[in-house]
């Protein structure tokens, strides 16, 4: 593929301050050994001299190293590395190296089942120690935890820039937002009726009329598997309400994105009881299989693909019995109505353009609510991708803690490893190869080379998308952009209702009258039994902490929401009794001393 030499614009290589360089004991805390008195994992109490035989992987970070780190290993006080890559005709000058970052446990199959055990010991069949805790004082061992991680807040946020390519201010907000949906869990047990203590009126039976109280109890052992691209937002929404709910937690760290967690060990130990969260790292078709072979898996919270969530259900020896969340892949659509367009003008051009750059390339583009395919009339969808083309090539391209003159982070960063390049290069070579145009200037291009370690690479553009085309069906989950031609809606509603996934759609429109506005209400109607959600004029996006996030299909098991997150992790108890005799002291007495119906507040 043919680049034109002109570079992208890239932004200017300044030294970041240094309150973005890599955390300084980064390697110890990725290194079991120097985890004091507890073991790799917060399973159970060891000394400090205990023999941790444990292969270690170096993790490598997206990025490179910053000039001042550059200058400082060469010790030459006159080097400045102030290379200005986005003037330089040569794209190679900026070098792009990956960095060490640390190093991260290798689980073994023994280990991992030693965690398992853990596990089993804390939940003790319901009986243990955490789930037998009342809720008030789970409450309370849970807002310790999130008080202990704010402490951590700089350190977590510079591993996720370093380690999967955030930007500062993604990042700083993906710690935000997880400790604020974490609160707003708390608030709702607390201010909730569901979760008072109040007894109902049942049915009643003869003279004497039945009471009961309604309390939601752990489902048991949770397995919890992160995404790398959110490692703490989307795990954590899972993993705090369950432990909530009572449950034991066994939290595999991903294989990309698993840095940030070791800054959790420690907070996760002073707020729990031993075995109460298990951390397994290493290679998932090491440590996963042999836990769900065992049958001691309770409740799967998985985000990721649906082939691999398929393999982990159907090795579980009792999978009728196991309770799934899933949160998997999605091909959200782009929809953009014929009224959108007069006389080759898109009405409201500045906005929707706005929505549809962010909804496509928002942290490149690697969101499971991301646009993955925007279907726009035939008869405009040339322009369109020329327009779009244009607004794509001033977005910045740099690294995470690159910011412009007037303040801006980086809009385009590092992919997390080569492999997402050479995937991106495969859906792009394909398409080119059967009709389709790299819309903008440079699209495709790595930042660095083709043949360097780099992992930044220019959006591209692609234009006209073809059912022929493997980006028509696969998930890019990266910085290409695809457009499609559309004769008639109904060749959008044929995508839509034959398609593998069913999370989000955009509808863009401009409509004024009765008859588009019409037109627009069936496209809603119809839609709103193959998505979870259907978009107004704004970009696909998650937000469990306002309003449920669904799916239909291969993209989704469970709906995530403050509210429904606690009910996917925990099960309706009832405790009832009739009305009559000595039963209400009885009860009441037992309500007095009772950990399971004692008061929330």
């Amino acid at each position: 593929m043919a680049h034109h030499p002109r570079l992208p614009r890239l932004l200017h290589r300044r030294r970041p301050p240094p309150s973005t360089g890599l955390p300084q004991n980064l390697f110890q805390r990725s290194d079991p050994r120097h985890i004091p008195r507890r073991r790799w994992g917060v399973v159970q109490h060891v000394s400090p001299d205990d023999d941790f035989d444990m292969p270690l992987a170096d993790v490598y970070g997206c990025c490179t190293l910053p000039p001042q780190h550059e200058c400082t290993a060469n010790h030459d006080p006159t080097c400045t590395n102030d290379d200005d890559s986005s003037t330089n005709p040569n794209h190679n000058t900026r070098h792009l190296s990956r960095t060490l970052l640390g190093k991260m446990p290798q689980f073994t199959t023994q280990q991992t089942l030693q965690a398992l055990q853990s596990a089993i010991s804390a939940w003790n069949g319901g009986t243990g120690t955490w789930p037998q805790t009342p809720l008030s004082q789970r409450i309370r061992a849970v807002q310790h935890f999130l008080d202990e991680l704010q402490h951590r807040r700089q350190d977590i946020v510079h591993t996720l820039m370093w380690e999967i390519g955030k930007n500062r201010l993604d990042a700083e907000a993906e710690f935000d937002r997880t400790v604020q949906f974490a609160q707003q869990a708390i608030r709702y047990i607390q201010t909730s009726s569901e979760f008072d203590n109040q007894w109902d009126e049942g049915s009643s039976g003869g003279a004497a009329s039945t009471r009961l109280m309604i309390r939601r109890a752990a489902v048991g052992i949770v397995l919890c598997l992160g995404p790398y691209n959110y490692p703490l937002n989307e795990t954590y929404a899972a993993l705090i309400p369950a432990l909530l709910m009572g449950n034991v937690v066994i939290l595999k760290i991903p294989t990309i994105g698993g840095l940030a967690h070791l800054w959790t060990m420690e907070a996760f130990a002073e707020a729990f009881p031993p075995g109460t969260v298990n951390l397994v790292s290493g290679s998932g078709r090491v440590t996963m299989p042999p836990l769900m072979e065992s049958g001691k898996i309770d409740s799967l919270a998985f985000i990721g693909g649906s082939r691999a969530a398929d393999e982990l259900i159907k090795s579980h020896p009792e999978p009728h019995r196991l309770k799934v969340f899933l949160q998997l892949e999605a091909k959200n659509m782009g929809v953009y109505m014929s009224d959108l367009f007069s006389s080759g003008v898109m009405i409201d051009e500045e906005r929707i353009l706005k929505e549809t750059i962010a909804g496509t390339l928002s942290f490149n583009g690697q969101r499971c609510t991301a646009l993955k395919l925007l279907f726009v009339p035939k008869d405009e969808a040339g322009n369109f991708a020329k327009v779009l083309a244009r607004e794509v090539d001033k977005l910045s391209v740099g690294l995470p803690w690159e910011s412009t003159t007037d303040g801006k982070y980086s809009q385009i960063t590092p992919l997390p490893n080569k492999s997402r390049i050479d995937y991106m290069k495969a859906l792009i070579h394909d398409a080119v190869s059967k009709g389709a145009t790299i819309m903008n200037e440079n699209g495709g291009m790595v930042v660095g080379g083709e043949d360097s370690e780099s992992t930044l690479m220019v959006p591209a553009v692609l234009y006209p998308v073809t059912p022929d085309m493997r980006i028509y069906e696969e998930e890019q989950f990266g910085p290409v952009v695809a457009i499609a031609e559309y004769d008639s809606i109904e060749d959008v509603l044929t995508y839509a209702r034959e398609g593998k996934y069913g999370q989000q759609v955009s509808i863009f429109t401009a409509a004024a009258d009765d008859t588009q506005q019409n037109g627009v209400a069936q496209l809603v109607d119809r839609f709103s039994t193959v998505f979870g959600k259907i978009n107004i004029n704004s970009q696909c996006g998650r937000s469990p902490d306002t309003a449920p996030f669904s799916g239909r299909r291969s993209s989704a098991m469970g709906v995530m929401s403050v509210m429904e997150a606690l009910h996917e992790f925990s099960i309706p108890t009832v405790v009832s009794y009739k009305d009559e005799g000595l039963n209400s002291n009885v009860v009441h007495g037992v309500e007095k001393f009772s950990s399971f119906l004692q008061p929330v507040m």
